[in-house]
């Protein structure tokens, strides 16, 4: 009896603590896609990176080229000759790929773009919520856009809107 008691009291207990915590649901996604200076830097990145990407293709169709030249001539060559080619299609190679990773790379430019023309936008978007979140009293604010383990949230925790509408401001 005395353990029901305790049991009941416990269950009593974390029922009232998960109800004291107060919260908001929104979905940076839709908040994101709602600015218009977001939008239009990602279509600027997007361009940037399509037009680098080209330029990657063509290194690596040039090497692609040399070796198919080299392959077609390989039994022509003396050794020195091909050992000289085969350290050529190598180096140039190295190059395309050093290349590729100086502007797609972790530290390439594109990732230097995109902090320089994104992270304003979120640092904005984040101290919005963070005010939102002071200013209504609430403990925890979270994001459901990309979410794969939400399950359920009811839309009057969802204040997406509210945030948009203050960014517009």
């Amino acid at each position: 009896m005395r353990r029901l008691i305790l049991t009941l009291a416990l269950v009593l207990g974390f029922a009232v603590a998960a109800e004291a915590q107060n919260y908001a649901v929104v979905n940076s996604e839709k908040i994101f896609k709602s600015i218009e200076s977001y939008n239009a830097a990602i279509s600027e990145l997007d361009k940037l990176a399509n037009d680098y990407q080209k330029q990657v293709d063509e290194k690596f169709e040039q090497v692609e080229n040399l070796y198919n030249a080299y392959m077609e001539r390989r039994d022509q060559l003396n050794a020195a000759s091909q050992q000289a080619n085969e350290e050529r299609i190598l180096k140039l190679e190295q190059e395309a790929t050093e290349f590729q990773e100086s502007i797609f790379g972790t530290d390439g430019e594109l990732m230097k773009k995109r902090l320089e023309m994104i992270q304003p936008i979120q640092k904005k978007v984040f101290d919005t919520i963070e005010s939102y979140a002071k200013q209504k009293g609430y403990d925890m604010i979270i994001d459901v856009s990309q979410n794969a383990t939400m399950l359920y949230y009811s839309s009057k925790a969802d204040h997406t809107e509210a945030i948009i509408a203050l960014l517009k401001k």
